[in-house]
């Protein structure tokens, strides 16, 4: 008898109910939120799913789940007012619940802006639901699957809000205990899109031009609708942009900080004053240096990320990321040089294989490589600042042979931070590992 090869044949089908998340910031692009839903709302057996916190402080949370027929609002009262427990306690359920239903082909989740998709999709498939009448406990992810992320923006406003260094509470958005900045949750919606919608007013050729250069390297695989009037949005049109979204797109999957920084394939050159600069380097920063020379991510760069070696902390990988003007950094946890022979093992495979293909006899795998998205920065301003925080000749030595005498070295990362720091705009690290690596 002969037995086909598995991967000729086609893929089992994945009964699971499709859902889309679509997200945006206050203003024209929440207001692109609802009108993307309520064309979903146009295809066979939609529902859109909706969460008003904004009265989230007090405990409450006014849930609307439509229907082509019918809107039905529940108020909710939590008794610990926070994002995480919309989530735990009432959304997660309420996926499950819906998917059950045969009449329920598409579950749209019209997103409040607290609400971070990475953190939604991340809690589909991780956070284990339990209480569901006639379910077996288990993540929702058995029952519901991320058809796709979309991400609304106002593309007279976007790259201003992507740049800045603003609060939410300070934009009037969110509590005063908020420390978000408007740049992290504008990049990170957009970051973590599957599809792009862009709506006006119309921008000039110029304009447009430089912001289609920041998306195509931001989200190069994403597709992008330019929309100059909501009124006129339809439900064809909405799933044609679905249609879009090419098959390698990620579909609600998170990366870890040991993943490659340059997904899909954006493009390398410099266009209308966009361009991605790539930072690699062999030797660790000195810690004050490079505390210094990140001013230069705070003026004219979009975002920054990356892994980064200290030479204070040589077991741990640290993180960057920026966006506008704010600087998170973080524990990403050690590098493979730094564990045993066990704990290699039990590493992800592909981190494993591009760590033997730049292994280094004196430090294994440790190095520096971070990409730099600026819009309105100079390349060569920004590597010669980089450069010189590296260490020098005869500090390297020093990393190598006494590594107790480094440890001495003042070292402004030493507590992970956030700036800018001298504003008081600390966004305080998370205190568990995430999988981009934030937070120690």
């Amino acid at each position: 008898m002969v037995v086909p090869d598995p991967a000729l044949l086609p893929p089992e089908p994945d009964g699971r109910t499709p859902v889309v998340l679509v997200t945006g910031l206050p203003g024209r692009a929440a207001t692109g939120v609802d009108r993307v839903a309520a064309a979903l709302l146009g295809g066979e057996g939609a529902v859109v799913v909706r969460h008003e916190l904004s009265e989230l402080r007090e405990g409450i949370v006014r849930r609307t789940v439509r229907t082509a027929t019918d809107a039905r609002t529940t108020v909710l009262e939590l008794a610990h007012g926070c994002v995480s427990c919309t989530l735990r306690a009432d959304l997660l359920p309420l996926l499950c619940t819906l998917a059950a239903r045969e009449s329920v082909r598409r579950i749209v989740l019209a997103l409040d802006p607290a609400f971070e998709a990475e953190a939604v999709c991340q809690a589909i498939g991780d956070v284990v639901v339990t209480g569901v009448v006639g379910r077996v406990d288990g993540p929702a992810g058995r029952d519901v699957r991320v058809e796709a992320v979309l991400s609304c923006l106002d593309s007279g406003q976007w790259l201003a809000d992507a740049t800045g260094d603003e609060t939410l509470a300070e934009r009037g958005l969110a509590a005063a205990d908020d420390d978000r900045t408007v740049a992290q949750v504008a990049v990170g919606q957009v970051d973590f899109a599957d599809a792009v919608v862009a709506i006006g007013p119309a921008l000039d050729a110029v304009e447009q031009a430089r912001l289609g250069a920041v998306l195509a390297r931001l989200v190069p695989d994403a597709p992008v609708a330019w929309i100059d009037d909501l009124d006129g949005l339809t439900t064809a049109d909405v799933g044609a942009l679905l249609a879009r979204i090419p098959a390698q797109a990620r579909r609600g999957r998170t990366f870890d900080a040991h993943a490659p920084l340059l997904r899909g394939q954006p493009p390398l050159v410099a266009e209308h004053g966009v361009t991605l600069i790539e930072f690699a380097a062999g030797r660790p920063f000195h810690p004050g240096r490079l505390h210094e020379a990140l001013d230069v991510l705070f003026e004219g760069v979009v975002t920054a990320r990356g892994r980064i070696w200290l030479a204070t902390q040589p077991d741990e990988v640290v993180w960057l990321e920026s966006a506008g003007g704010g600087l998170r950094v973080g524990g990403a946890g050690r590098w493979l040089a730094a564990m045993s022979e066990d704990e290699v093992a039990r590493a992800d495979r592909d981190r494993r294989v591009l760590a033997a293909l730049r292994w280094d006899d004196r430090f294994g795998d440790r190095d520096v490589s971070l990409v730099i998205l600026a819009h309105d920065a100079d390349p060569a301003e920004i590597r010669r600042a980089l450069h010189w925080a590296l260490v020098e000749d005869d500090e390297l030595r020093l990393v190598e042979r006494a590594p107790e005498r480094v440890a001495l070295w003042d070292d402004p990362f030493g507590d992970w931070h956030a700036d800018p720091c001298e504003d008081g705009l600390i966004d305080e690290v998370a205190q568990t590992e995430s999988r981009r690596g934030e937070g120690k």
